[in-house]
């Protein structure tokens, strides 16, 4: 996989956490992350990349909205909906992993799916 399009502002996240802080966010192909942040949150965000372009990038926006806006009734906050979409199980479960994506197997994110 090709290294993401990385791009610093904490600008542009600061607008667009009007419901938890985020240290970055992934619109394919970019990386967008908080000047301060490691490279956790980078790897983090790759798997997102790489998740994106396993379901050719609109199913996944669209997958991981469906899980979130159900998420937020079975578990009645926002938050906790979000910590519980399968995308983000997979990377917060494997951001610390430097050698995740190498090993990394095709829609791994599906293991992570209501578990």
């Amino acid at each position: 996989m090709k290294t993401p399009i990385i791009i610093k502002s904490e600008s542009f996240l600061g607008a667009i956490s009007w419901f938890m802080r985020v240290g970055g966010i992934t619109i394919w192909p970019f990386v967008i992350i908080r000047p301060n942040k490691n490279w956790i949150v980078i790897n983090h965000e790759s798997i997102h990349i790489k998740q994106q372009q396993e379901l050719l990038i609109i199913p996944f926006y669209i997958l991981y909205l469906i899980e979130w806006f159900i998420g937020i009734f079975i578990y009645g906050s926002i938050i906790k909906s979000y910590y519980n979409i399968s995308f983000e199980k997979e990377a917060y479960e494997n951001q610390s992993n430097p050698d995740y994506l190498k090993s990394r197997k095709l829609f791994s994110w599906v293991n992570y799916f209501r578990n």
